[in-house]
């Protein structure tokens, strides 16, 4: 079906054969119709001039109508001989293409049916004039319904071309109302008053009109069939690829893109589906470089939040971390070395602090900063930052490549958005964050390089506790009167 779909659509005659085909089937009603109610038994014995005369204005009309039809060929789809995208208003006329054969088809058919009802009423001897204005009337009906649902099957392999050019767009014509409506007409509608208007004939002898009726609802039920497969197909195809692209999207899988083959609202729905992808997609990708920058807890809770400030008072953990000889390290060293081995370092710090439920709350030169507790809150914040501390230690030692220092201390801080309206930063104020960085100082001089003031070691569990000694007491700047410091116990050989 599709590539006889795309070969009508290429060929130079393709669009001629399928009006003309859809148009024998008004020819093939009205056949009936005529036959049902026994015109032809009626012609008399100058049958043959009737016929000639009766068969001059089709013969008119399916030549105007061939001719029409190819330069509606050449008007709408030169772009395709081309090999080229359509203009906007190529594409625009393109949609309309069904409608527009179909209103045509319509007043090529009325001068024909008025016609046929005159030369049937003067050269027979059939002169019901009312049965043959609804019969042929209703056989030039089906032969347009024909046409438009054949014609926007014809032009729908084009549709996603015309997407990219229009955009999503929903012609009145091609929605799935009126496509239901037309199928709906064609398959049992007009059948149906076609069936009634035989019946209702009572010049006809009664066992010609039930056999034309017996005739007319089988091929009711063949042509409904068919018209009820064709849009079911053009419903349920698209809505099945919609189902699996968008099971696909809860996956996770955003790369997502499903082909927009329809100018009605489920061409809408196929664009909206694309573009729903492309959201969520470009928000994983800012979420993504935000995390790096700020942290993925910061950047989810900003991404979810408003942008006014906000914070409040909590109990946190502090980690502070510096290089021991930053600046004479840098000065030794090419530039493109000493990054790099900073860069490991943090890793380190990142890894470890994340692993325990914490935040990285900032890198300042070869320092950072961690904190445990804010923004989410821990039921125990103490006993991971004190874990964090020693594997970060631990790794850094193994790799001997930096010195460093370790302050741990614990507290209450302001933890929220500090900043303006165009600009804000979490961040975390207060004195344990002051005593964390004072601890790093002298952590650089002992001998574990890890000090920890005695809040955090009491909020730790005893198992944790249990792996700290007491160091000494220590005067730190900016601190009144002396901190009690805590360091860790060297493994057990």
């Amino acid at each position: 079906m599709n590539r006889l779909i795309r070969w009508a659509l290429r060929s130079y005659w393709g669009l001629a054969l399928v009006v003309i085909s859809a148009n024998m089937v008004g020819v093939a009603a009205i056949f009936l119709v005529a036959w049902a109610g026994g015109v032809f038994s009626r012609i008399g014995s100058d049958w043959r001039d009737s016929a000639g005369l009766i068969a001059i204005y089709p013969t008119l009309a399916f030549t105007a109508g061939i001719c029409l039809a190819l330069y509606d060929r050449r008007r709408h789809l030169r772009w395709l001989d081309n090999g080229r995208r359509p203009t906007r208003e190529e594409a625009e006329r393109l949609i309309r293409l069904p409608a527009a054969i179909t209103l045509r088809a319509i007043a090529l058919w009325t001068p024909g049916v008025a016609l046929a009802v005159w030369q049937v009423d003067r050269y027979t001897d059939y002169h019901n004039v009312a049965v043959l204005v609804a019969g042929f009337t209703l056989g030039a009906l089906e032969s347009a319904g024909v046409i438009y649902l054949v014609l926007d099957q014809l032009v729908r392999p084009a549709v996603p071309i015309i997407a990219a050019v229009l955009g999503p767009t929903v012609h009145p014509s091609a929605t799935v109302l009126v496509r239901v409506l037309v199928t709906w007409a064609v398959s049992a509608a007009l059948p149906g008053l076609i069936i009634i208007v035989v019946l209702s004939d009572s010049t006809t002898p009664s066992e010609d009109r039930v056999r034309a009726a017996l005739l007319f609802s089988i091929v009711a039920l063949a042509v409904g069939a068919l018209a009820t497969w064709l849009l079911a197909r053009s419903v349920a195809t698209p809505m099945r690829t919609l189902y699996r692209a968008l099971e696909r999207i809860t996956r996770g899988e955003l790369d997502v893109r499903v082909p927009v083959g329809s100018a009605s609202e489920i061409g809408r729905l196929e664009h909206s589906v694309n573009e729903l992808a492309t959201t969520l997609r470009d928000r994983l990708h800012t979420e993504d470089v935000f995390g790096r920058h700020v942290g993925s807890t910061v950047a989810e809770r900003a991404l979810s939040g408003n942008a006014d400030l906000t914070g409040d008072v909590r109990i946190v953990s502090a980690l502070f971390v510096d290089v021991t000889g930053s600046v004479q390290l840098s000065a030794e060293m090419a530039p493109e070395e000493f990054v790099h081995k900073l860069n490991r370092l943090l890793a380190t710090v990142v890894a470890a602090t994340e692993d325990n439920g914490g935040l990285v709350n900032k890198f300042a030169g070869d320092a950072a900063l961690c904190i445990f507790g804010a923004p989410s809150a821990l039921h125990d914040n103490a006993t991971p930052a004190l874990r964090a501390a020693r594997r970060i230690r631990d790794e850094v030692v193994a790799t001997g490549e930096l010195d460093i220092g370790i302050g741990v201390a614990r507290g209450r801080v302001f933890a929220g958005d500090v900043g303006a309206d165009t600009r804000l930063e979490f961040t975390v104020i207060g004195d344990a964050v002051n005593e964390a960085a004072r601890l790093t100082a002298e952590a650089k001089d002992a001998p574990r390089r890890i000090l920890v003031s005695t809040p955090i070691l009491e909020a730790a569990t005893p198992h944790e506790r249990a792996k700290w000694k007491r160091y000494k007491d220590i005067r730190l700047r900016g601190i009144s009167g002396r901190t009690r410091t805590w360091t860790d116990l060297p493994p057990v050989r």
